[in-house]
């Protein structure tokens, strides 16, 4: 059976979730063979930790590594476009942490908002059909890093979904915390967005998968995503944030929003709404409840029951990982006994690496990237603009 090598970009917080992921890959021979991305220093103690063989000094060294067969990108977003596209030339697979891209301008002042959003949607887009034409003319795979679509709660509605024959109504999904600590979130220039970009990614993947899928089982092709309505606001730079000496959420945000809202109605007349919140203490929620015609479905990523703990002080399990960003340990606590597997991460990468190894394609792809790009920036245009944005008549306009 032949090695399946990986090459892993960048060292942070999303680099460490995949080698997790990569060493519990069950029936295939996967190695984690070289890392590069960042400072030389960070970039060693990482593969020291890892026990990553190889450590290149810059990522364009890794790409031209003849025994690497995949590219794993956990890059900042202002980075996953030109990456994607040089490690598509140089004949590597790829798999790309959400966003798949995105448009990197200055926001400037809110009288441009309307055109800022614009040009954002019609220059995200086009960013995206480059890495997909790249992936397309270099004959290798894009696998989109969207965990919520492998998590065994969504897999299951999946299953409940099809074994009820039903009809899905309304969905309702959240991801929230308390914020980021990564500087690149924090402005427009790096991340491409704010909490809807970073957070809202992911329930907006899940409710666009679950109607795809829907639509296949019935009708033979996707039901698809009509048109979206939304609100946001910088939440920490409100009064009543503002009012508050003591602060328990990430506070030094530059340009991008901290709470947003998005309406999605689908080309069958349904409904999904979406939260993405950097104003939420408890821990991250990632939920997502179903309404359909005969059924209703919840789906509790986290915070859920399976393990609850109390501790009167947070030193009693400081020792212990509890749950993602948490403020205390003190008090009762959800402690997850799996996060990893809850989340979806693990089923994520046994699947790519099945889809290398098989030749086959992902069930996470370029096309559900593309997708959440087009939701979220068509998000971003209508708040700017208070409209309603019919996203198949605007990509209708484009495309003339």
């Amino acid at each position: 059976m032949k090695t399946i090598n990986v090459g892993i970009i960048g060292s942070g917080f999303s680099a460490a979730w995949h080698v997790e992921a990569y060493r519990k890959v069950t029936g295939l021979n996967v190695c984690i063979k070289a890392i590069a991305g960042g400072r030389r220093e960070r970039a060693e103690a990482f593969a020291g930790k890892h026990h990553i063989p190889v450590v290149y000094n810059d990522y364009k060294e890794l790409l031209a590594d003849p025994e690497i067969d995949v590219v794993d990108l956990c890059i900042p977003n202002v980075m996953h476009a030109g990456v994607a596209i040089e490690a598509a030339q140089a004949g590597k697979h790829i798999i790309c942490e959400k966003p798949m891209t995105g448009y990197f301008g200055s926001p400037g002042s809110a009288a441009d908002g309307p055109i800022f959003a614009k040009e954002a949607l019609t220059q995200a887009l086009s960013s995206a059909d480059e890495i997909l034409q790249a992936v397309k003319d270099n004959q290798v795979k894009f696998m989109y890093a969207e965990n919520w679509i492998y998590a065994p709660s969504v897999t299951k509605a999946k299953r409940l979904l099809q074994a009820g024959d039903s009809s899905i109504l309304d969905i309702r999904a959240e991801e929230s915390h308390s914020g980021s600590h990564a500087a690149a979130s924090k402005r427009w220039e790096t991340a491409g967005g704010g909490s809807l970009m970073i957070l809202g990614s992911h329930p907006i993947a899940a409710a666009i998968h679950l109607k795809n899928y829907e639509g296949r089982l019935k009708y033979g092709e996707p039901i698809r995503v009509q048109s979206v309505v939304a609100d946001m606001t910088p939440m920490s730079k409100s009064s009543a944030y503002q009012a508050v000496k003591e602060h328990w959420m990430v506070t030094d945000w530059v340009n991008v929003e901290t709470w947003a809202s998005v309406i999605l109605t689908f080309t069958d007349g349904t409904k999904a709404v979406i939260l993405a919140s950097f104003a939420v203490l408890g821990g991250t929620r990632n939920v997502m409840d179903i309404y359909t015609s005969n059924s209703v479905i919840k789906c509790n990523m986290t915070p859920n029951d399976g393990v609850m703990v109390y501790a009167p002080s947070p030193d009693v399990f400081a020792k212990e990982y509890i749950a993602e960003k948490l403020e205390t340990k003190a008090g009762w606590n959800f402690a997850s006994s799996d996060e990893d597997w809850v989340r979806g991460y693990n089923q994520e990468m046994q699947d790519f690496m099945e889809c290398i190894a098989e030749d086959r394609p992902p069930v996470s792809d370029g096309q559900l990237a593309r997708d959440v790009l087009e939701v979220i920036y068509s998000a971003y245009l209508s708040y700017e603009t208070g409209r309603r944005i019919d996203i198949i008549q605007n990509r209708e306009g484009i495309e003339q």
